[in-house]
C-alpha cells in the first residue's frame, strides 16, 4: 500500500450506518436507529431542514393540516391544529426535533460519491470519507426540477425559472407569465402571480382535483379516516403509475379555501392544454385539456361518493353537513393550441413540472433504464442500501412529514436484521461486489 493510500485509509472515519439527508425522513430514521442502539451518522449538504427553509416560495404553507405534523415521538401541540404551517414554521419544527436526537449530524457536508466496498460502502464527502456497513438515502425526491428539454434555447426575451427558484411575483419581469403544470404548485403560483397584476396562462395536463373541505372536515381528515393515505405499495396494481400521480390541487390557507381551475378561470387566468412541443419560437399545446379536466372531475366524484358511503355506513349521514358537489371544470371552447413567444405576450415561463431525485453520486448499479432507483418499499436492490422519503415509497403518505414515521420504523427493523444476520461477516464481499458489477456499470 502506498503512503497516500495509507493516509487516506487512516483519515476514513467509520460508522455502522450513514444516513444521507437531515430532513424529516433522515431524522426519523435516525430516531429509530438510535432506539435500536445502531451506531450512525447523519450527513446534510446544507443545514437541518435546508430545503424547507431555502427552496420554497415565500407564501407557501403546508398542504397538510397541522395535526398531521408529527415525527416519531413528537406531535404538533400548538393552538391551531386545523391550520397550515408556513415554511419557516416547518423548518423550526424539524430543527427542534433534530435537537432531541443524539446521533452525530454533520451539516454543510455534501456527499460526492458512494461506492460498494468489501464490508459495506465507502462514502466520500467534501469533508472527508466514511466507511460503513449500510447507507440510508434520505436526500429527498425534490433534488432537481424536472424541466422538459424544449426549455433549452428559448428566446432571450423570455425569462425562465423553476418552481424551486421562484420566491415572489416581484422577482418576475412585468408582462405575461406562462405557468407550466397544474398540480398544487402550478395552481398556487398561477393564482399568486395573477393577483400581482400580471396576465397568466396556465398549461394544464393530468391533475388531481380536490376540495379543501368536504362535509365539515378537511379533505385530509377524510383521507386519513378512509385509510387512503395508509395504502401500501404492495396493494396497488401498478405502483410505478401510482408513484407518478400529481399532487392534489390544494392550498394551505388560513381561510381553508378551495383552489381549482374554475377559481382561476373566474379570476382571468387563461387555460391551455399540456405543453407538448416547440417549433422555433412557438410553443405547442395538446388538445386534451377537456379530457384531462373531465377525468379529474370523474375521479373527484368517486372520492366524494366514497366519503358519503362511509358516512352512511357509520351512521353519520345525518350529523355531518349534507353532501355537495363541485361544479364541473369549465373549459374554454377553443383553447389556444400554440403560443408565439416572439410576439412579447409572454415575458416569463415558470416551470411547475415537478421534481426528481438526484443520485448522480451513487455509483451502484441499482437504476432502471429510465434512471429510477430500483427498490421494494425502500429496500434498494443492493445489500445494505435503503432509501427514504420518496412518493408512495411504502405507503401513499410516504412523502408527507407524518408518513416517514411508519416507513422509518419498518426499514430500521429490516436494516437491523440485515446487520445482525451478517454479524462477524463482511456486509459485502468481493464476490458480491463482482455480482453488482455484472448487473451494470460500476464506477470505482
Amino acid at each position: 500500500m502506498s503512503n497516500a493510500s495509507r493516509r487516506a485509509a487512516a483519515s476514513c472515519r467509520a460508522a455502522t450506518v450513514v444516513v444521507i439527508g437531515a430532513g424529516q425522513a433522515g431524522l426519523a430514521m435516525s430516531h429509530y436507529l438510535q432506539a435500536r442502539s445502531i451506531d450512525h451518522v447523519v450527513l446534510e449538504r446544507g443545514g437541518i431542514a435546508h430545503s424547507w427553509r431555502n427552496e420554497r416560495w415565500d407564501s407557501l404553507r403546508l398542504l397538510t393540516p397541522n395535526w398531521q405534523c408529527r415525527l416519531p415521538g413528537v406531535r404538533y401541540a400548538g393552538p391551531d391544529p386545523e391550520g397550515f404551517m408556513t415554511m419557516p414554521e416547518v423548518a423550526d419544527f424539524i430543527c427542534r426535533y433534530a435537537e432531541r436526537l443524539t446521533a452525530p449530524m454533520l451539516t454543510g457536508t455534501t456527499v460526492t460519491s458512494v461506492h460498494p466496498v468489501e464490508g459495506g460502502y465507502h462514502v466520500m464527502t467534501d469533508g472527508g470519507a466514511w466507511r460503513c456497513r449500510a447507507v440510508v438515502i434520505a436526500s429527498g425526491a425534490c433534488s432537481r426540477p424536472l424541466i422538459p428539454a424544449l426549455a433549452r434555447d428559448l428566446p432571450a426575451t423570455v425569462a425562465t425559472l423553476s418552481a424551486r427558484e421562484y420566491r415572489r411575483p416581484s422577482q418576475l419581469p412585468e408582462g405575461g407569465v406562462l405557468v407550466v403544470g397544474a398540480s398544487a404548485t402550478g395552481l398556487q403560483l398561477a393564482d399568486e402571480i395573477h393577483c400581482s397584476g400580471r396576465p397568466v396562462t396556465l398549461a394544464v395536463g393530468e391533475h388531481v382535483r380536490m376540495p379543501r373541505r368536504y362535509r365539515g372536515r378537511d379533505i385530509h381528515r377524510w383521507l386519513d379516516t378512509l385509510g387512503i393515505l395508509d395504502q401500501r405499495h404492495d396493494e396497488v396494481d401498478d405502483i410505478v403509475r401510482a408513484r407518478q400521480v400529481p399532487s392534489p390541487q390544494l392550498i394551505g390557507s388560513p381561510e381553508h379555501r378551495t383552489l381549482d381551475l374554475n377559481t382561476l378561470t373566474d379570476r382571468g387566468v387563461a387555460l391551455v392544454g399540456r405543453l407538448v412541443g416547440r417549433r422555433d419560437r412557438t410553443l405547442q399545446f395538446s388538445g386534451s385539456l377537456a379530457n384531462h379536466c373531465a377525468s379529474a372531475d370523474l375521479k373527484l366524484g368517486r372520492l366524494l361518493e366514497t366519503i358519503d358511503d362511509w358516512c352512511r355506513r357509520h351512521g353519520l349521514d345525518e350529523s355531518c353537513p349534507a353532501p355537495e358537489r363541485l361544479a364541473p371544470t369549465r373549459v374554454p371552447r377553443s383553447p389556444k393550441l400554440s403560443l408565439d413567444l416572439g410576439r412579447g405576450e409572454i415575458r416569463t415561463i415558470v416551470w411547475a413540472t415537478g421534481f426528481k431525485s438526484d443520485h448522480a453520486w451513487l455509483h451502484v448499479p441499482v437504476f432502471d433504464p429510465r434512471g429510477r432507483l430500483r427498490h421494494d418499499g425502500g429496500i434498494v436492490d443492493a445489500p445494505g442500501l435503503y432509501v427514504m422519503g420518496l412518493p408512495f415509497m411504502r405507503r401513499r403518505k410516504s412523502s408527507f412529514i407524518h408518513g416517514v414515521d411508519d416507513d422509518a420504523r419498518e426499514l430500521s427493523a429490516h436494516l437491523a436484521d440485515y446487520l445482525a444476520n451478517r454479524k462477524g461477516r463482511p456486509g459485502m464481499s468481493r464476490s458480491g461486489i463482482a455480482r453488482l458489477h455484472s448487473r451494470g456499470s460500476l464506477c470505482l
